[in-house]
């Protein structure tokens, strides 16, 4: 995979295919990359699909101390390497990420973000400051199966799900992958829709399946539902959209049309 140096030296591996106006793909939690791979072939067709590993997950480096401000960078190398201006989509945290980089002024095109994990309400946002001070404990203290079994409870998996995913081969790679659970915290930070989404200026869309993800039963359609429409409401001129999925992970040949057809508007 080639590699662009962030500002502060983190070298940021990413996989580049496909001509055309540039699109960069932009993972949620515990993705290395591999989640938004379909997507980048999908696209790959009509665009320059960068699909890129975040900071800390595969071949990326995690210099210290994190900062969401550091991720903002690592995008910034991303377009400085493959040319402004850049299309974004960012899935779930991946979302928050993304509009955090337009905020910030990036030099991007238009949006799209997919069920982005805002919380809306005084019981959600008790609920994740509550996850959030107890992955900190957990992550601190190195213990990596907590903070997974944490996160997973949090997303609304059951709890036998939960153990069969620790007793699953997929348990190793996920270990590795959960001092991230804090990079994604922090990119949603107190938890509710930040005031500064009124700052982003670019065309955006925010996206929702049309149901319930039957892995994840505890997170209702309402839940990604609520936070798509205060993003919509929050970001000026911004659209509303349902895609028919119920899977709040990337469904490529399903999302594929929809960014394409945004992304060309």
């Amino acid at each position: 995979m080639p590699q662009v140096t962030s500002r502060d030296g983190t070298s940021i591996a990413y996989d580049r295919s496909g001509e055309g106006p540039v699109v960069i793909l932009v993972g949620g939690a515990l993705d290395d990359g591999s989640e938004n791979a379909p997507l980048a072939t999908e696209l790959s067709g009509e665009f320059t699909v960068v699909n890129y590993s975040r900071r800390g997950r595969g071949r990326s480096g995690d210099a210290q101390p994190y900062a969401p401000e550091r991720e903002v960078e690592d995008l910034a190398a991303l377009i400085d390497e493959v040319g402004a201006p850049a299309h974004l989509f960012g899935a779930s945290s991946g979302g928050a990420l993304v509009l955090a980089a337009v905020a910030a002024g990036l030099p991007v095109g238009r949006v799209v973000v997919y069920e982005v994990p805002y919380q809306v309400g005084d019981e959600a946002v008790r609920v994740w400051q509550e996850y959030v001070t107890r992955l900190r404990d957990a992550l601190g203290d190195g213990r990596r199966d907590e903070a997974l079994r944490l996160f997973m409870r949090l997303a609304g998996a059951p709890e036998e799900s939960v153990e069969e995913a620790a007793a699953s081969p997929m348990w190793p790679a996920l270990l590795d992958l959960a001092p991230t659970l804090g990079h994604d915290a922090a990119c949603l930070g107190d938890g509710p829709p930040p005031p500064w989404l009124a700052t982003v200026t670019r065309p955006t869309l925010a996206l929702t399946g049309a149901g319930t993800d039957p892995h994840t039963p505890g997170l209702t359609i309402d839940f990604f539902g609520d936070a798509a429409d205060a993003i919509a409401a929050a970001v000026p001129g911004a659209e509303r959209g349902t895609v028919e999925t119920h899977e709040h992970a990337v469904n490529a040949k399903i999302l594929a049309p929809v960014l394409a057809r945004f992304f060309h508007t």
